[in-house]
Parts: C-alpha cells; structure tokens; sequence
C-alpha cells in the first residue's frame, strides 16, 4: 500500500537532489566558459606579446631571464620562421603540429589541447594549452558556489519533512477521528478549518455515504421491526390453531381446522414475498434501464392470478388497443422485475378486494411517447379519508376484509416512483370501485 507521505517525500526529495545536479551542471558549464574567455584571452595576449628575439635559436635555447613566466609546461610555445622552420620550442618533448591562425581545439593522444595561432610578418606563433587546466580553474569557481548550495541540502530535506507533516496533520487528525468512531456512529464529519481544500471533497463524499449508508440501516431496522409485527399475528393464530387440533378430534373438525390452517400459512407466505419485495425495492435508489415489454409482463401476470380470480369468479381481462398496433409489443423504459412486481401488487390487490363476481380491467394506452397502465375494479373502493393513508405501509383501509398485508399499494406506489411515473388511486363515479393509474412509462 503507497503511502501519500513516502510519495510527497521521496518526490521532493529526488526533485531537490536533481535540480542540485542540474544546478551544479549549469553552474559548472557557465564557469567553464568564463575560463575558456579567461584563458583565450591570455593566450591571445602572450602570444602578441612575445619579444622578437624569441626567434633567435640561441636565446631559445638560453635561461634568458625575459622567458620567465612563459616557459610553463602546461602551456606549449611554438614559433617558425618564414621558411617554416621551427626556431623555438618550449616545453621540451611536447610538439603539437602546426595549425591555422586563430583558436583551434585539437587532440594530441589521449589530451585536448587549445591552440591559438598568430601569424606576424616574420614569424608564425602558436600558443597550446591543454583543456585540463581551464577545466581545474572551472571546477574552482564552480566550487565555490556549489558547496554553500550542498550545504544547506539537509536543512531543505529537513524542511521537506516539517512541511510534509505539518501539511497531514490534519488528514492523519481525520483518519484518528474515524478510527475512533463506532460502528453506530453515522453523524457527519466535522470539517476542520485546516483541512486541505484537496481533502474536503473526499469528506463531503464520506458523508454523504454516512447519510446513504443511516438511511439504509433506518430502512432496515424498520423492515425488521414491521416484518417480526406483521408475522406475529398470523404465526400466532397459526400456533393456537395447532393447539387446537391436539386437542379436538374428528375428521369435520381437522377438515376445517386443515383449511383455516392452510390460509393462515397462505397469508404469511404472501406477507413475507411483500416483505421481501419491499426490501428489494428499498434497497435500490433508481430503476435499472431496460426494455421491457409492459403488454407481456402484464399477460403473464394475469395467467398467473387467473387461478384466483376464477376461485371468486371474478371475470379478469387486458385491454392494450390503444396501446398497441394490432395487439403487439409496448415496449417501456425499465426495471422488468421491478415493473412485474408492481402489476402483480395491482391485479392482486384488486382481486382480493373484489366480491366474487365481479371485474378486474388492466388497460395499457399509449399517450405520445408514454405508456399509461390502469387497473379498474368494481370492489368496494377506498373511504375519501383514507385515500391519503393507503400508500403508507402496513396502512389497511376501514372497510378492510382484513385480507391483505397492506403492503401491495405501497410497493407499487416506490416502484412507480423510481420509474419516474406518476400513480393515482381514485375511486370510480359511475359505480363503487377503485382505479389505480400509472402515468408516465417512458416508450421505449
């Protein structure tokens, strides 16, 4: 696992220690050619201003105290004559070959020599040196700026350092903080004054994931608090029951017993898919985009609770003309288990709050690029006064059978809403009876 410090560091460290050879690099190159000039120059004024009796071969090979000072066996002085002829050389034993007037660099072995060569009426000078002593003279000037900078490179490492830390402190105070924080602790973060603008983003992200992350554990903690409420009553009733049976007998008597037994277990087993598709939809902010075709999924619905509907008689159709070409695919924007659920939560709510022989109508209509799905019953409604409460979980009308869980309307009102569609419960003016309107299906 990188660590942000040991990056920060070693990055500012190795960026200090390059620019310091960078630097040194620059600063030796400029004092090398400051000694270059120094030393051309130098070369240039010797060589104009050698005597005329340096051609004579006998004071060439004389002590003459006016050679003083040039005889220097880093510096090569060559003289010819008109004819070419070498009439002085000094120091012994180095001979650099003749070249053109003016500055030349030359290599003579394994040394680099700087030559200068004059041309006078009547004589050719020529000045070497080799490039060692002006590259000693460099490495002294440059030294002089160089050390003072390599002297305080530990005092900026150590700057780096302080700096470093003291710039984390406050991510290394936030992380403490959240160490310290129990599994319970969903509050938000305080945002310190000295928390870096880079960092504050990450919190606001923190919190917002802490209001996600309360908000589902609240969802949860109520789920589990109505789902052991409602499965109380029937796992009860369920319980008595069996008592009873131990100590009745008779086949008349366990007959119904066995029935009222069988719809108690019915009942909870339809309590507990709500429960479970309450908590799927729940747990899940928006609807996951696909292409469902509404006309199938409401089909086939409609095959599965027909065995119920004719159980009470209840005559049960679909209507999708308007919706339609010829009977075909209305395909919609959507979550397709979601959009099952909440057909499924319509048609069956209607059939359990239909007297036996009544109607159920599930009618799909096309309204410019949306899809409108209603299912009319001719049950007893909704009392005016609890059209506002029904949509609440666990809420049961007051002309309630008791059959239901009083989930289905709330469910499929949280599915609707996470489809972006609108969801309407009127009662029918023409007779009693209930419409449920889903507006707003995006066509796909």
């Amino acid at each position: 696992m990188k660590s942000v410090r040991s990056q920060l560091l070693m990055g500012l460290i190795v960026g200090l220690g390059l620019m310091s050879i960078l630097a040194g690099y620059g600063i030796f190159q400029s004092a090398r050619e400051e000694a270059n000039e120094l030393f051309d120059y130098e070369l240039r004024s010797v060589a104009i201003s050698l005597p005329q009796s340096v051609a004579d071969a006998k004071l060439a090979n004389s002590n003459s105290g006016e050679f003083e000072g040039l005889q220097d066996d880093r510096v090569v002085i060559q003289i010819w004559d008109e004819a070419g002829n070498l009439t002085y050389h000094s120091p012994p034993g180095v001979e650099l070959p003749r070249q053109d007037a003016g500055f030349q660099s030359i290599e003579i072995g394994e040394r680099h020599y700087r030559v200068f060569g004059l041309q006078q009426p009547s004589r050719f000078v020529q000045l070497g040196q080799p490039t060692f002593v002006r590259d000693e003279l460099a490495l002294k000037l440059a030294s002089r700026t160089l050390w003072p900078l390599l002297a305080i490179l530990p005092l900026e490492i150590a700057l780096v350092l302080f700096v470093v830390k003291r710039a984390l402190r406050p991510v290394n105070t936030l992380s403490k903080s959240l160490a310290a924080r129990s599994s319970e602790t969903l509050t938000a973060i305080e945002k310190d004054k000295d928390l870096p603008i880079e960092v504050q983003p990450l919190v606001e992200s923190l919190n917002q994931l802490l209001v996600r992350l309360d908000n589902t554990l609240r969802v949860q903690r109520v789920f589990v608090a109505d789902a052991a409420h409602e499965l109380r009553t029937p796992l009860t009733a369920l319980k008595l029951q069996i008592q009873a049976a131990r100590q009745h007998e008779g086949p008349v008597y366990d007959g119904v017993l066995l029935r009222k037994m069988e719809e108690r277990v019915n009942r909870a087993i339809h309590l507990v898919q709500q429960l479970l598709a309450l908590a799927r939809e729940d747990t899940e902010a928006s609807a996951r985009e696909g292409k469902v075709d509404i006309q199938e999924v409401a089909s086939r619905v409609i095959g599965d609770l027909s065995v119920l509907a004719e159980q009470k008689g209840i005559d049960l159709g679909l209507d999708c003309e308007n919706a339609s070409q010829g009977g075909g695919a209305v395909p919609v924007s959507g979550d397709e288990a979601s959009l099952t659920t909440l057909v499924t939560n319509l048609i069956d709510n209607a059939i359990r709050y239909t007297e036996p022989g009544g109607r159920v109508d599930v009618l799909l209509a096309k309204q410019g690029d949306e899809v409108c799905l209603e299912v009319i019953d001719n049950g007893p409604g909704i009392p005016p006064d609890d059209l506002g409460r029904v949509l609440d979980r666990f809420y049961r009308a007051s002309n309630s059978t008791g059959q239901g869980s009083g989930l289905g309307l709330a469910i499929a009102a949280k599915i609707a809403a996470k489809h972006r569609a609108g969801f309407t419960l009127l009662n029918r003016t023409d007779r009693t009876g209930l419409r449920v309107i889903v507006t707003g299906l995006r066509a796909a």
